[in-house]
């Protein structure tokens, strides 16, 4: 028997962007948000993602987050329902420099949170990732393939440090083989792992996708390399030592997995995915967010959070009907925003709905 999905119960807010003070009784249903554009949708969405490792679907600076114009820090409280109850706070104080993570009273590494959930999102930012240029397709698969190994982000800010370091070297001129071997061994060791991950978590989707019964068109996934390497450690380092001079020669690293380009095709109709339609790319967009969410499932057992923002004004009465079928068979915990309640019509009691109304400085939030 699968066990209950875990869920946020409760959520608190205190001085978080544009929110005051917010509190949220939740009863593990999906979850439709709705309100006037600047009501503050997105960032209780926001709130949400925070609670996975990582800087939060935004990607913002702690400091960015605090209500203006008080800007005395800020919180989220939340309590998580499933198998096994947690209670997370996570809060932020002018001049402190960083988060400060709580968990069941404890203070904790933000890496301890992929054991608690996993949180899968889409974000109207997202929506021009097949034209716009590789860092965000990069950042898009590392996301995705953080959810399914958690360890990949320690490994992919181990390699960045140990690049950063190999190129300041470099245009300093110091030329000494000996560090560039370390560096290099560092890099290579880091690389490896983040390349067989990124691999993982490709194949992963495809299986999600081919075993899906999908209102949504599959999107064919690879990998593009500006220098195609492939191998374990020993094979990066030989590599990134043979490149040396002409990294040397460029100021920088040409090589290595922070050159990778993600590319993906319309699997029925055999077309790149930068050449289709703005409907057939978010089409595929929201494929690939499902499949992470159900190849999740069949990974942990369990369906992760699934964090969807404005998805519902983009697709058509049927589309939107086959999203919210889908939402409600994974059966996790979905947070959806939109801009009124008839985006969310064909959930009906499926889902839990709030309305989201500014009262002067306030937003004030509403159970319908």
């Amino acid at each position: 028997m699968t066990p209950p999905a875990a869920h946020i119960a409760t959520l608190a807010l205190s001085h978080f962007r544009s929110h005051k003070r917010v509190q949220l009784a939740l009863d593990g249903r999906p979850v439709a948000l709705w309100g006037a554009n600047g009501a503050g949708k997105t960032n209780i969405l926001e709130a949400v993602s925070l609670l996975s490792p990582g800087r939060g679907l935004r990607r913002a600076a702690a400091e960015e987050i605090a209500r203006k114009p008080e800007a005395i820090g800020w919180k989220i409280a939340a309590e998580l329902s499933g198998p096994q109850p947690h209670e997370i706070e996570m809060s932020f104080e002018p001049g402190s420099g960083t988060r400060q993570l709580r968990i069941d009273d404890k203070t904790a590494p933000q890496l301890r949170l992929s054991q608690l959930c996993r949180i899968v999102w889409l974000v109207p930012a997202q929506d021009r990732l097949w034209i716009e240029g590789a860092e965000g397709r990069r950042r898009f698969l590392d996301r995705v393939t953080m959810s399914f190994f958690p360890e990949h982000g320690p490994a992919t800010l181990s390699y960045e440090k140990a690049m950063r370091e190999r190129n300041r070297l470099i245009k300093e001129g110091h030329l000494d083989p000996t560090w560039f071997t370390a560096l290099e061994g560092q890099m290579a060791e880091a690389a490896a792992a983040i390349t067989a991950h990124r691999h993982a978590a490709i194949n992963a989707l495809r299986e999600a996708q081919a075993n899906a019964s999908s209102a949504f068109p599959a999107a064919d996934l690879s990998l593009s390399e500006a220098a195609e390497i492939s191998g374990g450690t020993d094979t990066f380092a030989t590599a990134f030592a043979e490149n040396r001079p002409r990294d040397i020669a460029a100021g920088r690293a040409l090589i290595g997995p922070h050159r990778t380009d993600l590319i993906g095709r319309y699997a029925a109709k055999d077309m790149a995915a930068d050449q289709c339609s703005t409907g057939e790319q978010k089409a595929l967009l929201i494929s690939l967010i499902l499949a992470n969410a159900a190849a999740l499932k069949a990974q942990i057992g369990t369906a992760p959070l699934v964090l969807l923002d404005e998805v519902a004004a983009h697709l058509d009465a049927d589309r939107r009907a086959a999203l919210f079928n889908e939402i409600c068979a994974l059966g996790g915990q979905a947070w959806m925003t939109g801009t009124g309640p008839e985006l969310f019509a064909e959930l009906g009691p499926r889902a839990q709905g709030f309305s989201l109304e500014v009262q002067g400085e306030q937003t004030e939030i509403v159970p319908q």
